[in-house]
């Protein structure tokens, strides 16, 4: 088993997207998408580089993590390694030794698909339920509805309403379009799509990225957000519908989403968007 390390190398990151990007099934539990390491691109290539880590055995990448927060691991695993015990083994030492530089010492929270090994190993060393997460998915088989509302893809000349919509609808969001350049210019976002609605007035009233994973394959929703001063007007079920048709003209199998189980209103717009509520699923966590 290869020595963990960050993911320095622009090129070896592509690496990471490329595992990710195979990885992904609608038959799979809620996992890292390459969506997710599309929007912390948005801190650029050398940030993303060092948020990654991977885990990799006679030179094939087996596990995939990401730094998303100075003490949150979002991990994800092969398909056919998710019951590895040697794999499951060397992640447990890796995350729970400071030293190896995949996690800080102190509290510390990580993601991992319900079924692997290394999540049972977690329980049994300590580290118990965290927060609750509510998965979401519209199949794109059928034609998605029109949203009702006027949407448009948003290209590198609107960056900057992109980035104002998504301020107000995130309390203490630093997003800017410099930002969205950054993002934009990362390989993910070759199969992705920015979109912003509009209301009657022309004011923007909602943002969404929604991240393709390739043909066939489940693409993402991240992150969705209603500005604070339009919402309960259906405009986040209108962005939400509108992403999903981004993702079925994309070629993806389905439409996934992830919110905090306790945020009860953004669950019910993915609802009423036509996604079907999945059972929960909580990070493990030591604090």
């Amino acid at each position: 088993m290869a020595t963990v390390w960050p993911e320095r190398r622009v090129g070896l990151l592509e690496e990471a997207v490329g595992a990710l990007r195979e990885w992904q099934d609608d038959a799979a539990p809620m996992q890292l998408h390459p969506g997710d390491l599309g929007w912390f691109w948005r801190f650029g290539a050398e940030a993303t580089a060092a948020a990654v880590r991977t885990w990799r055995r006679d030179g094939r990448i087996l596990a995939v993590g990401l730094l998303d927060g100075p003490r949150l691991l979002r991990l994800t695993i092969a398909p056919d390694a998710r019951q590895d015990v040697e794999l499951a083994r060397r992640l447990l030492a890796d995350v729970t030794d400071p030293e190896r530089g995949v996690l800080p010492a102190g509290k510390a929270d990580i993601e991992v698909p319900s079924g692997a090994l290394v999540r049972d190993l977690l329980a049994e060393h300590g580290w118990h339920e965290g927060e609750a997460w509510t998965p979401l998915r519209r199949q794109l088989t059928e034609p998605v509805p029109v949203p009702g509302v006027r949407i448009e893809v948003i290209g590198p000349e609107q960056a900057g309403a992109r980035a104002a919509v998504h301020r107000a609808a995130f309390d203490g969001s630093a997003f800017t379009g410099e930002h969205w350049h950054r993002m934009a210019a990362g390989s993910p976002y070759a199969d992705a799509r920015c979109l912003v609605a509009y209301d009657e007035r022309g004011e923007a009233v909602a943002g969404v990225t929604a991240w393709s994973a390739g043909a066939g394959r489940p693409g993402l929703l991240e992150p969705m957000g209603v500005h604070r001063g339009h919402r309960g007007r259906g405009f986040g079920r209108a962005i939400t519908v509108a992403a999903a048709s981004a993702l079925r003209e994309l070629g993806a199998s389905s439409a996934l989403v992830a919110t905090p189980s306790a945020d009860t209103g953004a669950v019910a717009t993915y609802r009423s968007a036509g996604f079907r509520q999945l059972p929960d699923v909580r990070d493990r966590s030591t604090a």
